[in-house]
């Protein structure tokens, strides 16, 4: 996929892209969201035709001490074989556990016991799908006190022992550096810049905690100044990638969101021309 940037794909906003078709680097969708055969899955499948697309997994659970789940993998990845899609991606987290789902990204301690894990997993995944699979930087609320790793240090390991790509989310370094008082320059020395395949970008919303504020990974608004401020540095340190406008609740018109899609992919484009310029 060219470095270009494109939105997510929600349910409110898929009747009128299929009718229109407006201009957009590319779509994404959530895996779990299309795994049964239904009129949506069938209007994406038709939309294929004019749009690249990605899939982004919520509930493969790479960080799974049971190992995957072997009956979503093959739904998944019955998915991936009818769209084809030219990404594939999930997020460095679990949310399963003997035998039930838990309705949420749930953090890992940054461990060798815990990289073994993952990287069992990754494995697995990409060995039953075929191909590369990139793994996102989650949103943290809370660090573990006995990580022997930094979150960057890790997905760099992951991505070196696996062969998996990485998707670097702007909007969760900013949320993470800010709840855990990290440095987000620091965060980004750290990542291995040939794995990245993939940019995010999203919103988050402030909220209090005891007096203090922390910032919640919602997807309900705007990209943030910080946010994009960070994807400049991001574009300006690793180059032009695919680049993802995600918003997932709150959802506004549809033109909204494009017009974020064109505001990343004007920083991307101006990347590209500097570099050229400068070779």
């Amino acid at each position: 996929m060219q470095p270009v940037a494109g939105i997510g794909l929600r349910s409110p906003h898929l009747a009128d892209i299929a009718r229109d078709r407006p201009a957009t680097g590319f779509l994404e969708i959530h895996a779990e969201n299309y795994l049964a055969n239904s009129p949506a899955l069938r209007t994406v499948e038709r939309l294929r035709e004019d749009y690249e697309f990605s899939v982004h997994a919520v509930g493969l659970s790479l960080g799974s001490v049971d190992g995957l789940d072997e009956a979503h993998l093959d739904r998944v990845a019955a998915l991936i074989r009818r769209l084809e899609p030219t990404l594939v991606s999930d997020h460095l987290s679990w949310s399963f556990t003997d035998g039930r789902y838990f309705n949420d990204l749930l953090p890992l301690p940054y461990t060798e016991e815990a990289l073994q894990v993952v990287e069992r997993n990754v494995r697995r995944l990409q060995e039953r799908l075929g191909r590369q699979v990139l793994v996102e930087n989650p949103s943290c609320y809370l660090a573990f006190a006995h990580s022997t790793l930094s979150e960057p240090e890790f997905l760099a390991e992951l991505a070196r022992r696996t062969g998996c790509g990485l998707l670097v989310d702007a909007n969760n370094i900013v949320v993470t550096a800010h709840n855990l008082r990290l440095d987000t320059r620091a965060w980004l020395q750290e990542l291995p810049p040939a794995a990245i395949g993939q940019y995010h970008l999203a919103g988050h919303a402030v909220n209090d905690a005891d007096g203090e504020p922390i910032l919640i990974d919602d997807h309900g608004s705007g990209v943030g100044e910080g946010v994009w401020s960070l994807f400049g540095e991001i574009v300006r340190r690793y180059g032009p990638r695919p680049t993802l406008v995600e918003w997932d609740t709150d959802l506004p018109a549809l033109d909204v969101l494009l017009d974020e899609a064109r505001q990343a992919g004007r920083a991307l484009a101006a990347e590209a021309e500097s570099n050229a310029r400068a070779a």
